[in-house]
């Protein structure tokens, strides 16, 4: 870990995030980063877009409002997650009631999360895709506005969080990155970082 945190240091890393799970997870590898906030763009995909190809467009636009202000040494980190149930994309619910439909509609249910990475520099870009396979259990009326009421997720996709209440009670079982349905694969950031920038470990 010291190695690559040591090596990351010659490049100014930015996380284009308001996302506190992102910032978590990023802490935790031992990266050195700062938060670079912009207005939010709204959230809106064009139609005929896969939903990996959504991910990434998504990402990208985060991305490119920063684009012009990039210096040579900086690396920016933009993201964005999608819930995916049947051919239905959820993004973060408008509100109360669409969070609790949500909710209902995935329990019970396999669902897909979907999460698109842009690495960003002056000169070029880096994007990829993490998908991870979430089956819930059945959850009751009463379960789901409980934790609607209790935790606001409004400002995550599917209107859910893995690391919360809904999580521990409704997850039976997922098959990907854990990290992924939180918002960031870790994984596999830590990896396409290191291709990104040259790095590889000596031995």
């Amino acid at each position: 870990m010291k190695q690559f945190a040591d090596y990351m240091k010659k490049y100014r890393v930015f996380l284009g995030s308001r996302s506190p799970r992102r910032l978590a997870l990023i802490k935790d590898i031992g990266l050195e980063f700062e938060l670079w906030l912009k207005e939010e763009i709204p959230e809106v995909v064009p139609d005929g877009l896969t939903p990996d190809q959504a991910a990434i467009y998504l990402a990208k636009l985060k991305a490119k409002a920063y684009q012009d202000e990039l210096q040579p040494e900086d690396i920016l980190i933009t993201a964005d997650t999608l819930v995916v149930l049947g051919d239905r994309i959820l993004g973060k619910p408008e509100g109360r009631e669409d969070a609790i439909s949500m909710l209902t509609d995935l329990a019970g249910n396999p669902h897909e999360v979907i999460t698109g990475v842009c690495l960003s520099s002056k000169s070029r870009e880096l994007a990829f895709t993490a998908r991870t396979t979430v089956w819930f259990d059945s959850l009751t009326p009463a379960e789901i506005i409980e934790y609607v009421d209790e935790f606001s997720p409004f400002d995550k996709a599917g209107a859910y969080g893995i690391q919360e209440w809904i999580g521990y009670i409704g997850v039976k079982r997922i098959e990907g990155s854990y990290f992924n349905v939180m918002g960031l694969p870790i994984q596999t950031l830590y990896r396409e970082l290191q291709r990104f920038t040259g790095f590889s470990y000596l031995n």
